[in-house]
Formats: structure tokens, sequence, C-alpha cells
């Protein structure tokens, strides 16, 4: 360092430079400037939060111990005239309240375990809890949320669940909830703060509180619960609707192993009583019954459940509801729901479904449960399988399909089946036996043009609890040849360019490994258009539709549009033209598919209610039904003439002369035109008939629940159409008949049966069966523009009545179809052009150049069909229905 005299005076004139000091002076200045400043925003900012809070805290709501009991608010359900048909209750019906000391330690451990590990240790809210939940937040990862206990349960006593829209609202109740909750704290105890949530909280299945759960899913009091059982419970709460052990079980079963594990590592139980547990065959006691529901003295209608299925998705659709709080509020928020039910077309439904006079058998089913403890000490449950395997191999009874002719032959082999599987120092420590009328049906019922659905059915026999088994809603099962409306022939209509008259032939016809044959035993009938595959349920022609002009991709996107949700990828195949799909479909879905085409088009999707209005008469919910375009209004118009042809049809076989009618004839309404589709699975496990008329779209589903064929014994395949029929007619006494309206989009064309074309004056009409000349409706634009190419006119020999030659000595003109190469028998092919007269021959055959064999193609002379056309390619109806029809 130099430290010369020049250095020493240079660093004295430096330290007395005037612009060095006011360089730092103004640093210093500035830095106590920004100094002073933060410390100002963060007293503003503090006083500002603090302010807020203040104010947040200060208008909490007063909590105590009478504001943190459960409690609820009757819902009230109104049909559409205004009458009140349901009472959807909480208290006294579906909670019931339990006792701390009710409470199995088990149980309370389980759920503290899951969803509050430090619960008897923090005052309310959990630091450790809420940073966990913050990190998983800003990780973008679940790891958990951070309310405790006591804050949960003042957001399902105090908050009502915790209904708020936005995001603004939510934080301020969570400040809500965590300031209650350190002060509900100082004044409740622990065990009463536990005891009031596990009397709150949905636990599935319309249950409420864990005394109602142990009662519904194991039949003994919550205090009598096992270990294994309580986890059972503690499982369903996070989510009631899929973790439930009765429709969720996998997923309730991986819930309980992690509340085990919780439970061990938090010692509350031992290695040993954690194998145990999981050891257990806790589901195969599980009981699928709605105890407090059988306490009731009417249970909820079929419309009734599901509505309550509807009101719940509607509320987290729209208002963003859990399902817990959507099921809290339904139940016990004294809401007032206004319904699509017309009581009058309810009661018409109800009556003629129950009517057994419709029914030609009356067979049942039965589902069993029989549980022993043997000698030993074990214990064994048996069920219906047990019993029928021991009817096909000890009874050697190997005809056995479930099915009983009275209650006395069931009676009787129970007790043959006890007799067989009980020893001497046996005890029966449970017995259930339920029996169910077969064959089974369901029936819906909507107004096309509103969505409005106005009556269902989901079953026939007594009712004896709610929310049981919706065969019109919550069933799939197999549509047979309905779905050709929806996958063949309405997408070839409304994008492929095909018409009503559009032919495919009728013969033998194979996709890859399988042979698709009719559901009629005539053989196959040759050239036969979209409308004879519409009125007479021809599978081939719905096949070759499908495969050789709409393509399965563009089927199954139809269906999906026409508000088909059960569709999977492995539909994409030729079965679907004829309803041979993976899942099936339920007879409410199929309806309002069918009612698109009746409302012209326009899909609406079905709905149970209009509004819902909140206790203090708030419209909460303004129902309006969603609805789009799914099939142009030509094509709507076009099948509905088709479907309506079907109900009246009836011509005459030409070859054997036997009087024919199309599938649907038996569900004719008299007096209103109507027109619909029936539907029979290949096995006839399962029968259709779904139709409209200018007033409301009807459906109805028959079948037995465990899949067992429909014969003669079991009621047939037919009695179906007889009680849509019968329905229908009555729901429509007194109204007049407006008809099916022809839009503007449509014009008509005289055209070739056998072609779908053109018709050739003297060619078409001279059709050996009769005049094939007919007036087709068309969309506009659709009209042919080509001649028939299938009709062939040519000069044959009059004895032989086959080509001439040169040696037969009269001749005259014939018409004959030209028929594909290779395509079998069929009742064209036995009008196919003939080979050389075999009677006249000689040593050269000429033709006569002036006697053309080619068929003609002058002539404009079409004329409209004769009133007695009568076409081989009208198969003939089965008395009783049959496979695929």
């Amino acid at each position: 360092m130099n430290y010369g005299k020049i250095q020493t005076e240079r660093k004295i004139r430096s330290a007395n430079s005037k612009a060095k000091k006011y360089a730092s002076k103004l640093f210093l200045g500035f830095f106590k400037a920004c100094f002073v400043m933060c410390i100002f925003a963060v007293v503003m900012i503090g006083s500002i939060g603090f302010g807020m809070m203040k104010g947040i805290i200060d208008n909490s709501p007063d909590v105590d111990v009478e504001s943190i009991v459960p409690i609820g608010y009757a819902t009230t359900v109104y049909d559409s005239k205004g009458n009140v048909t349901d009472t959807l209750v909480t208290a006294g019906s579906n909670r019931q309240e339990a006792t701390y000391d009710e409470l199995p330690p088990d149980l309370i451990n389980a759920f503290v375990a899951i969803e509050d590990s430090r619960f008897w240790e923090h005052n309310g809210i959990d630091i450790r809890s809420i940073m966990r939940a913050a990190t998983g937040v800003l990780m973008g990862k679940n790891k958990g949320g951070g309310s405790t206990l006591t804050q949960q349960l003042i957001k399902n006593n105090v908050f009502g669940g915790g209904n708020e829209t936005s995001f603004g609202a939510k934080l301020e109740r969570k400040f809500q909830e965590q300031y209650l909750a350190l002060q509900l704290e100082k004044t409740m105890d622990k065990k009463l703060i536990i005891t009031n949530y596990l009397n709150t909280i949905n636990l599935g299945n319309n249950t409420l509180g864990v005394k109602v759960a142990a009662r519904r899913y194991f039949d003994k009091d919550v205090s009598d619960l096992t270990l294994s059982e309580a986890t059972v419970i503690a499982g369903i709460t996070q989510n009631p609707a899929h973790m439930n052990p009765i429709t969720g079980r996998e997923r309730n079963e991986e819930r309980r192993k992690i509340i085990l594990q919780y439970m061990f590592e938090q010692g509350y139980i031992s290695k040993e009583q954690q194998e145990e547990a999981l050891a257990d065959d806790v589901y195969s006691r599980i009981q699928n019954v709605d105890l407090i529901t059988k306490e009731m003295t009417t249970p909820y209608s079929y419309f009734t459940d599901e509505l309550t299925a509807q009101v719940k998705e509607t509320l987290k659709e729209k208002l963003g509801y859990t399902e817990t709080q959507a099921h809290n509020l339904l139940y016990s928020g004294g809401l007032e729901i206004y319904t699509t039910q017309d009581p009058d077309i309810q009661a018409i439904v109800d009556e003629e479904i129950n009517n057994p006079e419709n029914y030609t058998a009356a067979r049942y089913s039965i589902e069993y449960r029989l549980s022993v403890t043997h000698g030993d000490g074990t214990t064994q449950h048996y069920s219906e399988e047990g019993l029928k395997t021991w009817k096909k191999t000890v009874v050697g009874d190997t005809s056995y399909d479930g099915l009983y002719d009275s209650e006395e032959q069931i009676q009787t082999e129970i007790e043959n089946y006890k007799a067989y599987v009980l020893k001497t120092d046996d005890t029966v420590i449970g017995e259930k036996l339920t029996k169910t009328l077969q064959p089974q049906a369901s029936f819906v019922i909507m107004d096309q043009a509103t969505g409005q659905v106005k009556a269902i059915c989901g079953g026939r026999g007594e009712k004896t609890a709610s929310l049981t088994l919706n065969r019109a809603s919550n069933t799939k099962r197999q549509p047979g040849s309905t779905f050709k409306i929806i996958t063949a022939f309405a997408p070839a209509l409304d994008a492929c360019g095909a018409t009503l008259g559009t032919v495919y032939y009728d013969s033998v016809y194979t996709v890859g490994t399988k042979t698709f044959s009719n559901w009629y035993s005539q053989g196959y009938l040759g050239y036969s258009s979209i409308r004879d595959g519409i009125i007479y349920s021809m599978n081939i022609v719905a096949v070759r539709c499908m495969m050789e002009t709409v393509t399965p991709q563009l089927g199954v996107e139809y269906a999906k549009n026409l508000g088909i949700t059960t569709l999977t990828s492995n539909d994409l195949n030729a079965a679907t033209a004829l309803g041979g799909i993976t899942d099936g479909v339920t007879n409410l879905e199929l309806t309002a598919a069918y009612a698109a085409i009746a409302n012209h088009g326009v899909y609406t999707k079905p709905i149970f209610f209009t509004k819902i209005l909140d206790r203090n008469g708030k419209v909460l919910i303004n129902n309006e039904p969603e609805t789009h375009q799914a099939l142009k209004d030509s094509t709507a118009f076009l099948l509905t003439d088709a479907m309506a042809d079907s109900m009246v049809s009836n011509r005459k076989f030409a070859r054997s002369g036997t009087n024919v009618s199309s599938t649907s004839t038996r569900a004719n309404i008299p007096g209103m035109s109507n027109a619909g589709k029936s539907g029979t699975t290949s096995s006839n496990n399962d029968i259709w008939f779904v139709g409209f008329t200018p007033y409301y779209t009807a459906g109805i589903w028959a079948g037995c629940d465990s899949n067992q064929k429909l014969t003669s014994k079991n009621g047939g395949t037919s009695f179906h159409k007889d009680i849509w029929r019968k329905i229908m007619t009555r729901v429509h006494e007194g109204m007049d008949d407006p008809g099916f309206p022809v839009p503007d989009s449509i014009e008509t064309a005289q055209i070739c049966r056998k072609s779908g074309k053109l018709a050739i004056s003297g060619v078409c009409d001279a059709d050996p069966r009769g005049n094939a000349v007919y007036t087709e409706y068309f969309a506009k634009g659709t009209v042919p523009t080509e001649v028939c190419n299938n009709h062939i006119r040519a000069t044959v020999c009059s004895e032989s009545r086959r080509l001439p030659t040169e040696f037969c000595p009269e001749r005259i003109s014939a018409t004959f179809m030209s028929v594909p190469p290779d395509s079998g028998q069929t009742d064209d092919s036995v009008f196919a052009m003939p080979g050389y007269c075999d009677i006249h021959t000689g040593a050269a055959i000429v033709v006569d150049p002036n006697q053309p064999s080619e068929p003609e193609s002058s002539g404009s002379d079409i004329s409209q069909i004769g009133p007695g056309y009568v076409s081989p390619s009208t198969p003939p109806a089965a008395p009783d229905g049959g496979p695929g029809n």
C-alpha cells in the first residue's frame, strides 16, 4: 500500500470532496425512504389483512351445541299438476342419532386414523395438515385435505355442506370455519364433536350417519360393529356414491386396506388385528337392503327414485356441489321440486304393467341367503347359486333355469335344499328369501317436444323399498332390432345419400367369420329396400346397409348423438346394426333416441323436473332441457313414415298366397297415427317395442332378470306389444289425430320397388309378381335420376318360357330379374333370366335380332303402383315374433 505524501494528500482531498459527500447523503436518503416505505407497506397490508380477517370473523355465524347437532328440512316433490307425490326427509327416516357410548372404539379410531390423525391433540385446526394440503396444491399433487373433523362438522351443519360457487366465498367460509373450529373446541368436548360428526355424514345409498349405516350394510346395531366392519363404513365417506360397499365394493376395499394400515401405524390396532381384519370376508355379509325405508308406509316410486338421482347430478353439474353436499341438500335442505310426472299417465302405466291379465305366464325367480354356523364353530354362507348347483348335480335336473311356477314350489325347494346342507349340530344364524315375478317389464313415456318424462315404471310387482332396481333407467339390456333404425338406417338416410327406396340384396351374407341370417325361416328374398328392411325388420338389409353404406364407426357416432351413452370401442362391428352390442342400452335412453325421430330430428335429453326452489322459495334451478339437431327433419320424417307403414302393413306372399304382417302391427293404436319398431334378441332373452304418436314417445322392455329365454311357458315374445298398445290407447283417449305432417324438405317420385330407381314403363310394372312401381318419399335433391337396372324385358319361348331358339314356333315378351352371381337361392333368383329353350332344339341356335333380350330403356309412362302388388320380399311374421325382429 502506498503511504507517500502525494497519495496521502490525494486521500485527504477525496475525503473532503463535496461531490462525494452529496452522493453519500443522497444514497443514505434513498435507502431511508425505501425502508420507511417498506415498513409502511407492511403495516398497511397487515392492517388491511387484519381488517379483512376481523370482518370475516365478525360475520361468522354463532356456533353452539344446538347449532352443531345435525338437523334437516323435508324436501317436497310435486307432480305436473301440483299434487304432492313424495316427501324426502332426514329426521326420523334416514338418520338415527347415536350416543358416544354406542360408538365402538374401532369405529371412532378408524375415522380418526383416515380423516384427522391428530384429532385428539389439536385445538380445532391442524397446521401440519394445512401446510401439507397447501404444498400439494402448489406441487400439483393431492396430498390430502387440511380440514379437521371439527371443521368438517361445522361445514356440514353450520354452512350447509359448503355450497359456495365462487372462490372468494369459499375462501371466506374456510377462514370462518377455522375460526369457529377453534371456538367450538373451547366449549364442546371432543367426544361430543366426533359423535355429532359420525351422526352427520353421508354414507351412501340414502344412508346418513353411522347408526343407519350399520343397519343398512350389516343389519346390526352400531355398537356391535367389528373392526373389519367399522373400516368398511369409514371407507365410504370420501365419496359415498363410488365407495359404498354395494355399488363401489372394489374402491371401498382399497380404501379399507389403507385405513387398517393407518390404524396400525398410529397404534390403534396390532399387526395381528390388522391381518385378521384383512382376512375377514366382510363383504359377503353386507346386505343391500334399506331397512329404514322399509319402515316407511310407502316407498318412493320408480319415478322418484330416478328423480333423486337426476336432481343430485344436476346440483353437482350446475352448482358445483359435491356428492355429499348434493345429497344433504336433497334430503335435508327443505327443497321444493316440481316434476314432469303426469299422475294420470303414471296411473295408466302402473295399472297395465302390473295387470296379471297382460301376461300369459307368472313365474318367480328367487334371491336366497342362508348363513349357518357348523358344529366345529365355522360359519358358511349359501345362496341361490349353491341351490342351482345342487339342483343340477345332486337332484339331476339339468334343465333347471332358476324359475318356479308357484310360491309353494319355491318353499318346497328351499326346504329340500336346507335338508341337504344342514347337519344335526348346525345352527342357522340368518336366512333371507326374496321372490320376484318373471318375466319382468319396464316402461318409459315422454313428451318428445319437451323432453319431459311423463311416467316411468321400473318393474312389475309390489315395490317394497325406495331406491331399488330400476329396470327402466338403470338396467342395460340388448336392444335387438330397435337398433337397426339408430345405427344403420338413420345414418344411411341422413348422411350417406341413401333413400327409403335404396335396395340391398337379401341373400347369404358373411362379414369376417360371422354369417348373418334373417329372423324368419322362409329363405332369402332378393332385392329389398330400406323401407322393406324397416317394415319387416330384415337383418340382412340392415347389416348390408351398415357395412356397404354407413360403416360401423358412423353408425356408433349417430347412436351417441341420439343420446346412447353405453356404446364401447368393441361395438365397431356389423353386429351393432342388429343391436348386438357389448353392454346393452337402458329403456330411458332408447326411448329418448326414438323421441328425437318423433321430434323432427331434434334430440332432447330426458328431464324429470322443471324447477327446484330452496326452502325460502327462491329458484335454485330452472331445468331447461338440453337439445341439439341429431337428424335432418327430412330423415326423421322418412323414418317415421316407414315405421308408420310397419304398424299397418298387411301384404300377401306371392308364391304361397299366405297373408303376412310386419313385426309391429300388433302394437298399432286404433284411431291415432303411430310409428314404431320392435326388437327381439337372437336368443329371445329381451323383447322391445319403441314407438311414438304425434304427442308421446314410449318404450317397453320385457324379459327375465337373469336372462332366461322367453318361451311360451314364460309368456312368449309378443305380449309386450299388447301392453304398449293398451297403455298408449288409454293415454290418447279423446285426443285428435293430427297425423305426421310432411315437411317442406320432402318430395315424392315414382320408382321401381326392386331397384329404388326410376321405373321403366312396361317392364317394372310387368313384374311377374305384380306391379313393382310405387310412389316413394324422398328428401329434396335425392330423387334418383337413373332407371331400373334390376328388371329385364326379354323375348322367350311361349311354351318353355326360356330364351328362344330358331326352332321355337311362338314367342312372347316377359320380365325377369338380374341377380348378383353366386348369391344363392332367393325369391328374385326364381325369376332370373333363363337359359335357352330345352324343348325346341336343333343344330344351331339363332336368336331373332328383332326380339332383343336386353332390358327396354325407353318409355316414360311410369305408372302408380296398383292395389295388388304381391311381393315375395315380404317375410311372414311369426305368431310370437322371433329372434332379431
